[in-house]
């Protein structure tokens, strides 16, 4: 009997106008269609043509009117727009980014449970707990690690409702006029320190039990959370070396929990600029680079070292040290945080720790040829370093047809991707069980 070899995971972080700072001023940029559906369609389908896992949306809930001088990347609802993308799309797997800050467990679950079943088995969940938008939600944050004690209670809460259906609840006796069976759906009284409810859900069981929980936080409750619940995480590795660590410390840590190492699928974050040449390559990065606008990168920058203030230096002086913040001490996304901390500790100028932030050069990237992409990428992959990728285009729409249209193929050809899809559902896309339901 032989084994298949084993292959990547790959998944589009969507970035509509591109993930660079400015990318939608290049005249060729999609950002005058970016509040439609087609857009979005037309990335979902292109990635789905290239047999892609999964197409990805976050969100940002708390922007301030500044912001909005360059072209936003998450300009609408997500979980609306995979609910529109599951009837445009037949394969790929659509995951929607849901705050277990701002939204209630039972309308979570009823969400994604539309979206599993509309999509046929395709949601996926980015659980996030948010640092900021709480003026937006009459609510009060707490502190960085009780957010990750709130959402796993969040989620044994969220998983008992869509638990609260037998697979076999549904029964279409029509002779009878019993529809669902109601011996098969069951409260779950639940109480905890946070949340009290009582169910059940008032949608049955979907196709795969529980959409696939995606999560990107990197900090000790983050890999805490992860731990418990992820089925994939998205982190921002830069090199082998640092995602080789991160690999090894999680999959130990699911290990030790109790659960199957392999079925929690290590996702670094790649930013790839294909072009023919090496050369054509660093060009299209050099105007990529040309279209910053620093007093708008200034604010994106700001917006991952609060509370570290920048708005009084000039771009070429460093942050001084004596402002910097350690990252155990910050409440918001520490991760993040500790990326630019590290950069700053080095005597980085402003303008240079403005230029990696707006380029989304803090994640893996490749400024080069195909080949020279798949070289990283394979390195990451056979090395112990990731399960797959979960790639961003530098620019729309030109970035994304580097990665389908020439990164892709390269990687088919090594035997490192599939050429189509051999199952229906995102779980089967990454090789995971489904759930068992109440029995």
């Amino acid at each position: 009997m032989t084994t298949a070899p084993r292959q990547m995971n790959l998944a589009l972080y969507n970035a509509s106008s591109g993930i660079s700072v400015g990318a939608w001023r290049r005249p060729d940029s999609t950002s005058d269609e970016l509040l439609g559906l087609d857009l979005m369609a037309r990335i979902a389908q292109q990635c789905e043509r290239a047999c892609m896992d999964a197409f990805f949306l976050a969100d940002n809930v708390s922007p301030s009117p500044t912001d909005y001088r360059q072209a936003p990347n998450y300009p609408l609802e997500p979980m609306t727009v995979l609910g529109a993308l599951s009837a445009l799309t037949t394969k790929i797997g659509l995951i929607a980014t849901g705050s277990t800050s701002y939204i209630s467990p039972y309308n979570l679950a009823r969400y994604m449970a539309t979206i599993d079943h509309l999509s046929k088995g395709r949601a996926g969940w980015n659980i996030v707990t948010s640092y900021t938008g709480n003026q937006n939600f009459s609510t009060t944050l707490t502190e960085h690690d009780e957010r990750y004690r709130q959402a796993d209670e969040y989620l044994r809460v969220v998983t008992q409702l869509w638990d609260s259906w037998r697979d076999d609840a549904i029964v279409q006796d029509r002779a009878t006029g019993m529809w669902a069976d109601p011996s098969r759906v069951s409260r779950i009284d639940f109480e905890g320190d946070y949340y009290r409810v009582a169910g059940p859900l008032n949608i049955p069981r979907s196709p795969q039990g529980w959409p696939v929980f995606a999560q990107a936080g990197s900090s000790a409750a983050g890999i805490g959370f992860a731990t418990a619940w992820a089925d994939l995480v998205f982190t921002p590795q830069t090199n082998l070396e640092s995602a080789q660590g991160f690999y090894s410390d999680l999959k130990k840590r699911v290990a030790d929990a109790g659960r199957d190492p392999d079925a929690v699928r290590v996702l670094p974050a790649f930013v790839p600029i294909i072009a023919d040449t090496e050369t054509e390559a660093k060009k299209i990065k050099a105007s990529l680079l040309d279209l910053i606008d620093y007093e708008a990168g200034r604010a994106e920058l700001q917006r991952f070292i609060q509370p570290v203030q920048i708005g009084d230096l000039e771009l070429d002086e460093p942050i001084p040290a004596e402002r910097l913040v350690h990252p155990d001490q910050i409440e918001g996304a520490q991760t993040r945080y500790k990326q630019s901390y590290d950069l700053a500790a080095t005597g980085a100028s402003l303008r240079e720790m403005i230029r990696v932030r707006a380029t989304a050069t803090d994640h893996a990237s490749v400024v080069g040829t195909a080949e020279q992409a798949a070289d990283l990428m394979e390195s990451f992959f056979t090395r112990g370093g990731a399960d797959g990728f979960m790639f961003m285009a530098s620019y729309m729409m030109g970035g994304l047809d580097g990665i389908t249209d020439r990164l892709i193929p390269v990687l088919q050809e090594r035997g490192l991707f599939r050429t189509e899809y051999t199952e229906s559902t995102l779980r089967g896309h990454l090789g995971l069980e489904r759930p068992a339901g109440r029995s």
